[in-house]
């Protein structure tokens, strides 16, 4: 198996290959490429258990590992999907809201597993990037919502 120079470790508490297969099915260039089995017996966990699963969320490199729950997840680590439209935006936020995760703030989300998602417009990055007003009411746009309104963020660009 050829593994990539650099993966993103993800931990999970256990259920990394559920998290992977619903990745692979919610994003595209998204795929579970491999399930590895733990040897022996583990601190949170036996052998034959689900130890890591190699994936993929769109294109990149990851691998997750059922490590139990010493570690949860926070903010600190998040995937940002920059989508092209309020259809992908609307589709990526309600995959993960709807598959028993949580809305947050400003285009966060997390999915059921706490993993936090960035679900970002690129209108949103390409205003905030223009600077100055078209930038700055872009942004307080943003600041009062929770899934990015492109039609809104569209309308403050333009003041």
């Amino acid at each position: 198996m050829n593994q990539p120079k650099n993966t993103l470790c993800i931990w999970y508490d256990n259920d990394a290959e559920a998290a992977a297969r619903f990745y692979a099915e919610t994003f595209p260039d998204s795929a579970v490429q491999a399930v590895f089995r733990a040897p022996s017996d583990y601190p949170s966990g036996k052998a034959g258990d689900v130890l890591t699963v190699l994936f993929t969320v769109l294109g990149v490199p990851c691998l997750g590992l059922n490590g139990g729950p010493a570690f949860p997840q926070t903010e600190a680590f998040s995937f940002q999907v920059a989508t092209d439209d309020q259809e992908e935006t609307d589709r990526y936020w309600n995959a993960i809201v709807g598959n028993g995760g949580q809305e947050s703030a400003c285009g966060w989300c997390k999915d059921r597993w706490g993993v936090s998602w960035q679900i970002t417009p690129r209108v949103l990055t390409d205003a905030l990037a223009a600077g100055g007003a078209e930038a700055k009411r872009a942004f307080e746009a943003m600041m009062q919502m929770g899934k990015i309104d492109v039609a809104a963020i569209e309308a403050a660009r333009r003041g």
